[in-house]
């Protein structure tokens, strides 16, 4: 066997072995999105509960980058249209992703993949950043989230009832995220 027959057996290797890592990251990263179903308070006056399952994907977005982030919501998203308890509440089913809260779950996919190009192009990581990068994601889920919702209730109450009950708690869980990821991941400077 001559050398550069070896070279591409090893380059063959070493593509199998990053795709099979990058698969098992999705899978997992997918299951543990659908783990924190049950994190998730219902709201009496709204069909949107306070879920951690947003900001669990623009976590993993962070480490993923844009398309594992993706792909991994992705799974998640099927698994929950196929019926498996993984969107918030514990419910799962087409009905469920199609319905009034379905917008948020489609700006799920968008908002893990806006976090993971804006990390992966980063230049001198900062704290200010990553909070405005994790900002941004939770933006674009309520630009999905608050139109969606309008077709069934219309547009005043869908800011009423899906934005504003939300906005405090999401600034919370904003900056406890980045309180986590300065905390697993050292780079991130605390000041600037």
């Amino acid at each position: 066997m001559s050398h550069a027959n070896i070279l591409t057996l090893e380059m063959d290797k070493n593509k199998t072995h990053s795709w099979l890592r990058s698969a098992g990251l999705v899978i997992l990263s997918s299951i543990l999105i659908g783990l924190f179903a049950k994190v998730a308070i219902p709201l009496p006056f709204t069909p949107v509960p306070i879920a951690t399952q947003g900001y669990v994907i623009l976590m993993l977005s962070v480490f993923l980058g844009s398309k594992r982030a993706a792909a991994a919501v992705i799974a998640f998203l099927i698994q929950g249209a196929a019926g498996l308890p993984v969107f918030a509440g514990g419910v799962g089913g087409m009905i469920k992703l199609f319905g009034p809260t379905g917008g948020y779950l489609f700006g799920y996919l968008i908002a893990a993949f806006l976090v993971g190009t804006l990390m992966e192009r980063m230049q001198n990581r900062t704290t200010m950043k990553l909070f405005g990068i994790l900002g941004a994601g939770n933006a674009v889920i309520f630009l999905f989230g608050i139109p969606y919702l309008a077709a069934f209730i219309g547009f005043k109450q869908a800011v009423l009832l899906g934005l504003a009950p939300f906005v405090i708690g999401d600034l919370m869980k904003l900056v406890a995220s980045v309180k986590i990821l300065q905390w697993i991941l050292p780079v991130f400077h605390r000041v600037r």
